[in-house]
């Protein structure tokens, strides 16, 4: 494993060394495609420096442990060669890891949709105790989390709403969130006291601000109007609201969240990028709609990827058969657990096809 890991921890000294040449600091461009090729790199290599000291600490304490006569001190030794080979395999493990392909998204800002599914007024009260969840878990890691455009219904749900999470890492966290989720509870209308079974559909996206393919002016419809509450109140008196139609696939971004037009014509074209992102990565429009659908689904009951059900106080991922009990908790933000849970699962289905 040193000798795969020796090139990656050369390439990083040459970008060290690049990186504080006069002549590269002057090209800014230049210089920061080289600092973030070289951040790409430091975990891997701070990897492979705590592999080398392993290997020295483990091959001093195995000639000492030849020389030695002392039995007390042999047994020292013996337990220190024991240790330092466990934590030579670990940091091992975690250079596989470390070398897997990565997701050039994965830093970045993520976009979530939700929307009501089956289940009547419950289902968008549930779509909205998700939005809650997931703006309380944007507040414990430090991001900043806009809905940038929703649709309410009367009883205190949500139609759809999109929501915008700026913070490091943000897609990687959040990017298996993607499916149809489950609840089951009384719902605050039901009388007798019966338990509903109701769904949520959630899509995420990359946030881009930039993208590779053409994107042709002519192919866009911009419209403003008046952004408005639930019951069509006015919130504010000027055609703030932006409305972008791309007319070739039919995709119709809105943002209102903000008083400033031009804020929220960014903010909608940066939305409007990443689903033209998510459109292309497909190459056939086929193909992102049978994406699409894999992803959110229809709404129906049967299609779940989780189940949050309150009688028991159980969320259950049924993608990886991951259960927990604190739904108070969880509902409250602190999802960070499952969020672990599906990155090792993803990590480890990747180290198997790897291997084979």
């Amino acid at each position: 494993m040193l000798d795969k890991l020796k090139p990656i921890k050369d390439k990083y000294i040459e970008l060290t060394e690049m990186s504080i040449n006069p002549e590269v600091i002057a090209d800014n461009k230049k210089w920061q495609k080289i600092v973030k090729e070289r951040s790409k790199l430091e975990n891997i290599v701070n990897i492979y420096d705590n592999m080398q000291k392993c290997v020295n600490d483990l091959n001093n304490a195995e000639e000492l442990f030849h020389l030695e006569k002392d039995k007390e001190m042999k047994e020292l030794l013996e337990q220190e060669i024991k240790e330092n080979k466990a934590k030579y395999e670990k940091l091992c493990e975690e250079a596989k890891i470390e070398l897997l392909p990565k997701d050039e998204n994965d830093e970045g800002n993520v976009i979530l949709e939700l929307r009501a599914g089956a289940g009547g007024d419950e289902a968008g009260i549930f779509a909205h105790d998700l939005m809650k969840m997931y703006m309380l878990y944007a507040q414990k890691k430090g991001w900043r989390a806009e809905v940038t455009d929703i649709n309410e219904t009367e009883v205190g749900g949500i139609k759809d709403a999109v929501m915008l999470i700026t913070g490091k890492q943000a897609f990687k966290n959040l990017k298996f969130e993607s499916g149809v989720h489950r609840v089951q509870r009384v719902p605050e209308t039901e009388s007798q006291g019966r338990v509903h079974t109701s769904t949520a559909t959630v899509a995420v996206l990359p946030e881009l601000q930039e993208v590779e393919f053409e994107m042709d002016e002519k192919d866009f419809r911009i419209d403003t109007y008046r952004a408005s509450g639930a019951g069509g109140q006015h919130i504010n008196k000027t055609d703030s609201a932006i409305r972008i139609t791309h007319f070739p696939t039919g995709i119709v971004v809105t943002c209102q969240d903000e008083r400033s037009q031009i804020k929220n014509r960014e903010k909608a074209w940066n939305i409007m990028r990443s689903k033209l992102y998510d459109l292309y990565q497909g190459q056939k429009e086929k193909e992102y709609a049978e994406n699409r659908k894999i992803q959110i689904g229809t709404g129906d009951r049967a299609e779940k990827i989780r189940t949050y059900n309150y009688p028991q106080s159980r969320i259950t991922d049924h993608r990886i058969n991951y259960t927990t009990h604190d739904l108070e908790g969880f509902m409250a933000g602190d999802i960070q657990e499952m969020v672990d849970e599906l990155n090792m699962a993803d990590q480890r289905a990747k180290l198997e096809k790897a291997s084979l």
